[in-house]
C-alpha cells in the first residue's frame, strides 16, 4: 500500500511549483485535480490550500475556487530596498575581513556562473533556478562568514512577490549579462577593499530586475501577474 502523503509534502510541492510559476499568477488551483494527482483525499489538499493562503501564495475565495496571487511590485520594491540595505553592510563588514580562501571560494562560484551563462544558448530552455541557485551561493558567502545565516535564510526563504518576480527576470536569459558584470565588479570591490563602492553597486544589482524589466511589466504577457497595474 502507497504511504500516504502529509500535508506538509502538497504544501512544499505547491509552493515550489508556485514560485518557479509553474503555476502562474492568477491560475485556479483544482481540489479534484489535486486530489487526483496525490491520490488523497480532500482534507490534506485542503491543508495545504489554506496554509498556502496564510503565507500569501494563494487565495480560497468561496464558491469559485482558490487562485494563485498576483505579485505586489510595492512590495518587490520594499523586499529590494531591505535587502539593499543589509547586504551592504554585511559586505562592508565582510570586504575588511575577507581571507583569501574565501575570496577564492566567491572567485570560484562566479567562474561556475559564467559557466552556465555559456550553456544559455536555448533561450526557450534556461534552467532558471540553477541560475538562481548558484548566484544566490556567491552571496551568501559573506552572511555566513559574517556568522549572519539567520538573516540571508530570511532576506531569500521562498517569498510570493519577490521570489517570483525574481525569476521572470531570468526567463530566457534576459538578465545574464547584466548579473555578470555586476558580480565581476564585486569581485573587484572585494580584491581592492572598495568599500565607497559597495551600496551603489549593491543597488545597482538587486534593482536590476526592475530596471530590466521596465516596461515589460505592461505587456500583454505579464499585465496579468501584477497587481496594480
Amino acid at each position: 500500500m502507497a504511504e500516504q502523503l502529509h500535508p506538509e509534502d502538497i504544501y512544499q510541492t505547491l509552493e515550489y511549483e508556485i514560485v518557479t510559476l509553474k503555476i502562474k499568477p492568477g491560475e485556479t488551483i483544482s481540489e479534484n485535480q489535486l486530489c487526483k494527482r496525490f491520490g488523497i483525499s480532500r482534507t490534506p489538499v485542503r491543508t495545504a490550500l489554506q496554509r498556502l493562503e496564510q503565507n500569501g501564495f494563494v487565495q480560497i475565495i468561496p464558491c469559485k475556487g482558490t487562485i494563485v496571487t498576483p505579485i505586489d511590485l510595492d512590495i518587490v520594491d520594499q523586499i529590494v530596498y531591505q535587502r539593499t540595505a543589509v547586504e551592504s553592510m554585511v559586505l562592508r563588514d565582510f570586504i575588511q575581513v575577507c581571507s583569501p580562501k574565501e575570496y577564492i571560494e566567491i572567485k570560484h562560484k562566479y567562474d561556475l556562473l559564467e559557466e552556465m551563462a555559456q550553456t544559455m544558448t536555448d533561450p526557450d530552455n534556461v534552467d532558471i533556478n540553477a541560475f538562481l541557485t548558484l548566484d544566490l551561493e556567491m552571496h551568501s558567502i559573506w552572511f555566513c562568514s559574517m556568522n549572519k545565516w539567520y538573516i540571508w535564510q530570511n532576506l531569500t526563504k521562498p517569498q510570493p512577490d519577490y521570489s517570483r518576480f525574481t525569476r521572470l527576470d531570468v526567463v530566457r536569459a534576459n538578465n545574464v549579462p547584466d548579473v555578470l558584470s555586476e558580480h565581476r565588479e564585486i569581485l573587484r570591490v572585494i580584491r581592492e577593499k572598495d568599500l565607497d563602492a559597495i551600496e551603489p553597486l549593491i543597488r545597482q544589482h538587486l534593482y536590476g530586475g526592475l530596471r530590466r524589466m521596465g516596461t515589460q511589466l505592461y505587456a500583454e504577457k505579464y499585465r496579468s501577474y501584477f497587481t496594480g497595474i
